[in-house]
């Protein structure tokens, strides 16, 4: 387990990495790189409109990727995952800007950046069932929570090299050609990543299924349809959360506060490591207690939170500004730190990987590729903390919330649950 656990864990992050450093790119350059004719509010709409289309990819993904997982195994969308969104990575970092190659130059960012939200989109479910169908049952919620860890790791790393470029280059380098170093990066991350997975095995759960579906997606919709709209609708608070802190805090705090761009990412950072290092802890509790009530708890504290974290941001002090994004990123990690058991649990072997990454991705469309976006176009540049952002974020938390609060437990019943009884 601890071999499997390290592989999903290091594939989750790297994909991550590829994933983030666009979304940091995107927050600090890519706007007057590709959209030069745009004014500067427009042109970071437009350059988080990019960044959107990895979130409408990310269901294809999963129809794509999880057809293959339940048709073929889970093994395979490990290692197909990871050469498709490694390759598009380092294809963006060689993009020509705008004043090179004119309107092709956003036109090949869109492309890139939905071949990077296909592979993603398959990343999540082979990673997750790889350890949830090979964990002990009472301890399922602890070993996959671990690919859960790498979206952090995957930050971190992004973010990490970001700031050591913003600090190590002027304006006028990082703009030439310094934003390209990290895309470039990936290449070697995606090698390290094959080498982790090649030796993988099969879960003993997919070999275990004795007819396979013969188009997955079809049983999906057909007989899982509020299934996956529950779980897509439970899934967006999260996204937006992790993206208002990750993406658009980072825009609006360089832009409209002046906050300088290592001090924003710094303090971005810092929660997001804290995160991470949580996460194991929180699965652990949804083992003892159940995957519904931290869900539950997680989404109820993001909609107490909202308005707090928009006044703290607003203030442009690193210290409150820390403290706004690391309750938020606590109440989101209560909820994703067993969503990786949970899901999974949700659905049948056979349709598993199409049913729980469908829903998974989708929610990431309602949460996360509309957030940056809405987020940007509301707070404008008006006077004043953006409330617009907080209503908006807390309407998303009390869907999520209600749509928790009509899925039911999974957690399997357990030694100690029986001797309790």
């Amino acid at each position: 387990m601890t071999r499997l656990a390290a592989a999903s864990l290091a594939g989750t992050a790297i994909e991550f990495y590829d994933f983030f450093i666009y979304g940091t790119a995107a927050a600090l350059v890519l706007g007057p790189l590709f959209f030069p004719t745009f004014s500067p509010l427009a042109g970071t709409l437009a350059a988080f409109g990019t960044f959107g289309i990895g979130f409408l990819a990310r269901p294809l993904g999963s129809v794509l990727f999880g057809h293959i997982g339940d048709r073929r195994g889970r093994r395979p969308v490990l290692i197909g995952s990871l050469l498709l969104t490694g390759g598009a990575t380092v294809a963006v970092g060689c993009v020509p800007t705008y004043d090179a190659i004119g309107v092709f130059a956003p036109l090949l960012l869109l492309l890139l950046r939905f071949l990077q939200g296909l592979g993603l989109g398959g990343e999540w479910g082979g990673a997750v069932l790889l350890t949830a169908e090979h964990a002990p049952a009472a301890k399922r919620g602890l070993w996959a929570s671990f690919p859960q860890i790498g979206p952090s790791v995957g930050f971190l790393l992004a973010n990490g090299v970001m700031l050591a470029l913003a600090a190590g280059l002027s304006d006028a380098q990082f703009a030439a050609w310094g934003w390209r170093v990290p895309f470039w990066a990936a290449g070697v991350l995606a090698l390290a990543g094959l080498w982790l997975r090649h030796a993988v095995t099969e879960t003993p759960e997919f070999l275990g299924v004795q007819e396979r579906a013969r188009v997955p997606l079809f049983e999906v919709v057909r007989d899982h349809w509020r299934l996956v709209l529950l779980t897509a609708g439970s899934m967006a608070i999260g996204y937006a959360i992790f993206y208002t802190v990750s993406t658009w805090a980072l825009s609006y705090g360089t832009e409209q506060l002046g906050v300088a761009r290592t001090v924003m990412l710094t303090c971005i950072m810092a929660a997001v490591a804290i995160k991470g290092a949580t996460t194991p802890f929180a699965a652990m509790l949804g083992d003892r207690y159940g995957r519904r009530p931290l869900c539950l708890y997680g989404a109820g504290a993001a909609a107490l939170w909202m308005f707090p974290l928009i006044g703290l941001l607003s203030t442009g002090e690193p210290v409150l500004m820390f403290c706004g994004f690391l309750v938020a990123l606590l109440a989101f990690i209560a909820m994703f730190s067993v969503l990786a058991a949970y899901l999974p649990e949700l659905y049948e072997p056979r349709v598993r990987c199409t049913g729980a990454a469908v829903g998974y991705n989708l929610g990431g469309v309602l949460g996360g590729a509309l957030t940056p976006i809405v987020a940007t176009a509301v707070a404008g540049r008006g006077d004043g903390p953006p409330w617009g952002v907080a209503a908006y974020l807390t309407v998303i938390a009390l869907v999520s919330l209600g749509c928790f609060a009509m899925l039911p437990e999974t957690r399997p019943a357990t030694a100690t649950d029986a001797a309790t009884a």
